[in-house]
C-alpha cells in the first residue's frame, strides 16, 4: 500500500493519463473491484479535464484513508484559477456525472482563487 499523499501536477493530458493510472494503482492497492477501479479513474479524467479546461493548470492529490475500520481513496483537484462564481450553476454534466460515481463529493470555489474539489470512495 502507497502511503501518504501522491500528487499530480496537471498541465495537459498527458498528466491525465498518469493520474488515471496512479489512481488505479492506488485503488488496487486497497482492494477495489475492477468496476470501482474504472469509476475512480473516471473521476480522476473528468476532475483533471476540469483543471486544463477552465484553470490552465493544477494538480490531483490523492490519498488512502482509513475510517472506523473501513479503508478509501480520497482524491482532490486543486487548482489556483479563475474560480467558480456560483458553483450551483457549474454542476453541470461533469461535476454532477463525478458526484455520482463517487461516495462522498465537496466543492469550495472563490472567484479569483480557485476551486478544490474532494471526492471518496470507500472499499465496500
Amino acid at each position: 500500500m502507497i502511503e501518504g499523499e501522491t500528487v499530480v501536477p496537471i498541465a495537459s493530458p498527458a498528466d491525465i493519463v498518469i493520474a488515471r493510472q496512479l489512481g488505479r494503482t492506488l485503488g488496487a492497492s486497497l482492494g477495489f473491484s475492477g468496476t470501482d477501479l474504472t469509476l475512480i479513474a473516471t473521476a480522476i479524467s473528468e476532475l483533471s479535464r476540469n483543471i486544463i479546461d477552465y484553470a490552465i493548470s493544477g494538480a490531483i492529490v490523492m490519498t488512502i484513508v482509513e475510517k472506523s475500520g473501513r479503508s478509501g481513496i480520497t482524491i482532490e483537484a486543486r487548482d489556483t484559477g479563475p474560480g467558480i462564481p456560483d458553483v450551483s450553476k457549474a454542476l453541470g454534466v461533469g461535476l454532477s456525472g463525478v458526484r455520482r460515481l463517487m461516495d462522498e463529493f465537496e466543492i469550495s470555489s472563490r472567484a479569483g482563487e480557485g476551486t478544490n474539489v474532494l471526492v471518496r470512495k470507500w472499499v465496500p
